[in-house]
């Protein structure tokens, strides 16, 4: 530190071109230094010599040699800075050995002096000690020095560790809540194993005892969070657990902020111990909600109150299914309808700061919004709030609208509005990827050839970044949405003509499986692909397939005489030249093949492979395949020519890699794909002792081809298991008793009845999701296995082993062989912790998901209705309404349900008249239904009518579930 009795050292009088006398100064510190200096002097860490009421003069003075000593220990080259700080080192060593005790002062001088050189970059390995000995002071500046120390230096296997846990210990039970912040401050900051161990069980009891501070209580809490997340075995929930949900009932609005960020991450490992703190959050958020912005004055921000707590409120509510209690439940709903309310309201205030806080709580409702995915209206409503944001001036509103809006599109219940803002341009490429990844996700049969269009207009100019992931979402749209294959055959040209540098062998290996396993696109394929060679320039990508398609189907078009043997041949030996060596060998396959299905091009093509070029090519597998063609087209008779070279067969059916390769390069954010070397046990699969009427198969493979629903594989062979109704045994190694149905699984049974995407089942280890899709009989199940917790879980067939956080995807076809009324029951194994985990859960496969909706008339309708008038075939319930009757949640329900819904049938306009055809392997069963609601009393009638009884009984049992 520079003492005033040598100031010259520091200050050197010169004369300005005024000739006036003032103090020349050293240059200023470097920049990467400013910042600390800064907060040093903030903080008085030089004090001043002087305790007295100072005239502007001396303060400019004091001031001026601060800013001088500090410049003069940094030196004007490192190797000054180097010798001074040496310098410096000794001086305190020698003051930290020397025979005379230092006081409080002093030791907090140096130290800080130590604790600057640190921060300057260099290594200190002394006054440690020193800085443990200001913990025991009485005077905050001597231990806020000391804390610091230590946060930033002490190791958490130095050997001072000990003392340093008791002082803290003293500070924590001395009460005075500035000492027990500091103490807090430094546990949160050093966040070892060790101080875990120390304080773990002391932290809670402070955080909930009810003579602590407010201040200490937000240290307290937001301490012990610190130490859960770097030890979270080590800071077990106990008593306090039930105690500190009540601090969101806290009056100190700080105090509410971190508990709600502690009770959040509690809640997100063990959700039993905290739901209590479900309704508390909801009337919390209310409170806030509907508070002007003056009632909160110490904690509004810009006009908006208390948004970092709303957020907070709102995420922890996410961690928890929609309340139960009606009440509560009526409560969050008005607190988010005000949410999106107040952001139709002119803003306040013009500033940025205003608008960003209040769409960070928008935001942040629309996500629980989206969690619950239970409220239509509310859903609708986030969709077009959103929508609006599209238009925005700012870029990232556009952006978060966008990632907000993909994730509302997978909902069944604003899917229809999602579709409402196709429309869109942007200028910015992260927001252009966001729109692409909005339009992939709003797809459907209704709009796909719309949404492919667009991507594929837009492709011509995207940025190059994001093409490839463009050109793999159009061609999984189009083969997933294809109805007619002329049209995906069209589209995956037009897409390597568009960008075929960015096709990736995925892409053109699929389209070629395809055409060879459907007959009736196979001459399409070819007479198309010849005519998109006979461009002047083409891609290469295009004269694979072209080469591909042409060699097994070239005979389909060869009857015009434009497309004739010798026409097709000079047209793919035209690009031979072009490609390279893969292409040159698969037109050397493709030549052959010719030889084979137009004998009368064969002296032309020998001509080709006896050339110098090809036989002492100087790649080995074209030579090879030259000379090994030539010789079989010499030697071979035409019965052996036809079999060695005959038609391919059809593929198996089996996943597209498409979507796998999708998933890889969006990233760890999306679900794993699994490897195909990993099928090391099909999983078992029947219905129980009873015929099973509905089979499945489960495959785990990355993606899935939905339209390969046609050809679902037969079950493997294995002795059927003892327990009834078990569908598949996932992570098992070896067969067991299947376990009961976990908790809430009817719950959650009954709400996939009309809709087909969500999560099934949820608890402190795992999540289980699904998403699934039915056409007539069949149906394709993709299940999602997510480990929540931040270790790894051991499984068997799906993966070896499942890392914290991440997911793993299996898929079950089924196919419906006759009506059922029973669910079958998937039985999951795995383990956690060395002990093995068994849960049970219905998997949603109800005989409406079989249903295929029908369009009738009127007049039809009740012709129809009448046919069906036999006692056996009619079944009818009248029963209390669940749910407030609303049209169109109504309305949403029944068409989810599977049947056409039919408009202004029924004689009684507030009457819903439904119909569609149940499908199964051998028959298909009518149905037709009629939903009667009374207002008045609150109650439903529902008549079914169906050519099986069984199918009406259950069909009736099942809708009337879901009002």
């Amino acid at each position: 530190m520079m003492s005033w009795e040598k100031p010259s050292r520091c200050l050197r009088a010169s004369r300005s071109k005024t000739g006036q006398k003032g103090l020349a100064l050293p240059p200023p510190p470097r920049p990467r230094q400013l910042a600390l200096l800064v907060g040093l002097l903030k903080a008085e860490i030089l004090p001043l010599t002087l305790r007295v009421r100072l005239t502007r003069e001396r303060v400019r003075v004091e001031k001026a040699v601060k800013e001088t000593y500090l410049c003069s220990l940094l030196g004007k080259s490192k190797e000054a800075e180097i010798k001074r700080i040496n310098k410096e080192l000794a001086n305190i060593r020698s003051k930290f050995k020397g025979d005379k005790a230092l006081d409080g002062y002093s030791k907090k001088k140096y130290v800080c002096k130590l604790l600057f050189i640190f921060l300057l970059g260099h290594d200190i390995d002394f006054g440690h000690m020193e800085a443990v000995n200001l913990l025991s002071s009485n005077r905050y500046t001597e231990k806020q020095i000391g804390y610091l120390f230590i946060s930033v230096l002490v190791n958490s296997n130095s050997e001072l560790i000990r003392l340093i846990n008791n002082a803290i210990k003293n500070d924590l039970a001395s009460r005075n809540p500035t000492f027990m912040g500091l103490a807090l401050h430094c546990i949160a900051n050093v966040g070892s194993r060790e101080m875990a161990e120390a304080f773990a069980g002391e932290i809670p009891k402070i955080l909930v005892a009810g003579d602590t501070m407010d201040s200490a209580k937000q240290s307290a809490a937001l301490c012990l969070l610190r130490l859960y997340r770097t030890s979270p075995h080590l800071v077990p929930t106990g008593d306090w657990a039930s105690r500190v949900v009540h601090l969101l009932n806290d009056q100190h609005l700080g105090v509410v902020t971190a508990a709600t960020s502690l009770i959040t991450t509690l809640a997100q490992k063990n959700p039993d111990e905290f739901k209590t703190s479900v309704s508390l959050a909801v009337s919390r958020l209310s409170r806030i909600v509907t508070s002007a912005s003056t009632d909160l004055q110490d904690y509004t921000y810009y006009f908006v109150p208390a948004p970092w707590l709303s957020v907070k409120l709102l995420r922890l509510l996410q961690c928890y299914p929609p309340p139960e209690d009606p009440a509560v439940r009526g409560r969050l709903t008005e607190c988010l309808e005000t949410i999106l309310n107040k952001a139709q309201e002119p803003p306040k205030s013009k500033k940025v700061q205003h608008s960003n806080a209040k769409n960070a709580v928008l935001f942040e409702a629309i996500s629980l919004i989206i969690h619950h995915d239970s409220e239509p209206n509310l859903l609708v409503r986030a969709c077009n709030q959103l929508g609006q944001f599209l238009q925005h001036r700012e870029t990232n509103l556009r952006y978060l609208a966008l990632e907000s809006m993909c994730t509302l599109a997978s909902s069944e219940f604003s899917h229809e509005a999602v579709k409402t803002h196709i429309e869109t341009t942007e200028r910015d490429v992260s927001v252009r990827q966001r729109a692409v990844d909005l339009l992939y996700a709003m797809c459907d049969r209704s709009n796909a050839q719309q949404i492919v269009a667009e991507m594929l207009s837009y492709l011509e100019t995207a940025d190059y970044s994001i093409r490839e992931e463009i050109v793999l979402k159009v061609a999984i749209l189009a083969e997933k949405y294809a109805v007619d294959y002329t049209w995906y055959v069209d589209t995956i040209l037009n897409l390597i003509r568009i960008a075929g540098d960015y096709v990736s062998e995925e892409v053109w290996y699929r389209v070629i499986q395809i055409v060879i396993n459907r007959d009736d696109v196979q001459g399409y394929a070819a007479k198309t692909v010849f005519e998109s060679l006979q461009a002047p320039a083409c891609h290469e990508n295009l004269v694979k397939v072209g080469g591909y398609i042409l060699g097994e189907f070239g005979n389909l078009i060869a009857g015009d005489p434009r497309s004739s043997p010798l026409v097709q041949f000079n047209l793919l030996h035209s690009k031979f030249h072009l490609c390279s060596v893969p292409t040159r060998a698969l037109l050397l396959s493709t030549y052959i093949k010719f030889v084979n299905l137009f004998p009368e091009v064969k002296p032309t093509i020998q001509d080709v492979l006896r050339s110098d070029s090809q036989l002492r090519n100087a790649d080995a597998e074209l030579q090879q395949r030259a000379v090994e063609y030539l010789r079989l087209s010499t030697v071979a008779s035409t019965d052996i020519l036809a079999t060695v070279l005959e038609e391919m067969p059809p593929f198996p059916e089996r996943e597209s890699s498409i979507l796998a390769k999708l998933k890889k390069k969006k990233g760890p954010g999306t679900v794993m794909g699994l490897e195909e070397g990993k099928r090391e046990r099909g999983p078992d699969v029947n219905g129980g002792p009873e015929p099973a009427p509905a089979s499945a198969t489960s495959t785990p493979s990355p993606s899935a081809d939905l339209l390969g629903l046609g050809a679902v594989p037969p079950a493997p062979a294995g002795p059927p298991p003892s327990s009834g109704g078990l569908l598949v045994d996932v992570f098992s190694d070896s067969p067991s008793a299947v376990a009961p149905l976990a908790p809430g699984s009817e719950d959650n049974f009954a709400r996939f009845v009309c809709k087909n995407n969500g999560v099934l089942f949820e608890n402190q280890l795992l999540q289980i999701g699904l998403k699934s899709e039915f056409r007539q009989n069949l149906g394709r199940m993709f299940i999602f296995y997510g480990n929540k917790t931040s270790t790894h879980l051991q499984t068997k067939p799906v993966d070896p082993t499942v890392d914290g956080g991440a997911q793993v995807q299996q898929v079950v076809n089924i196919e419906c062989v006759s009506d059922f009324t029973e669910a079958p029951v998937l039985n999951i194994q795995f383990r956690y912790g060395g002990t093995f985990q068994n849960v049970s859960v219905k998997l949603p496969i109800t005989l409406n998901k079989f249903f295929q909706p029908t369009e009738m008339a009127s007049q039809d309708f009740f012709q129809r209705w009448k046919q069906l008038s036999s006692p056996q075939q009619e079944v009818q319930n009248i029963f209390k309404a669940k749910h407030p009757m609303d049209t169109e949640i109504t309305k949403a329900k029944i068409i989810g349900f599977g049947s056409a819904l039919l408009e202004e049938v029924d004689p009684n306009p507030a009457n819903f008249v439904g119909a569609g055809i149940i499908h199964t392997r051998t028959t298909q069963i009518g149905c037709l239904l009629r939903l009667e609601p009374n207002l008045q009393a609150q109650m439903y009638r529902l008549t079914l009518r169906t050519s099986k009884e069984t199918v009406s009984q259950r069909l009736c049992a099942l809708l009337s579930e879901q009002f």
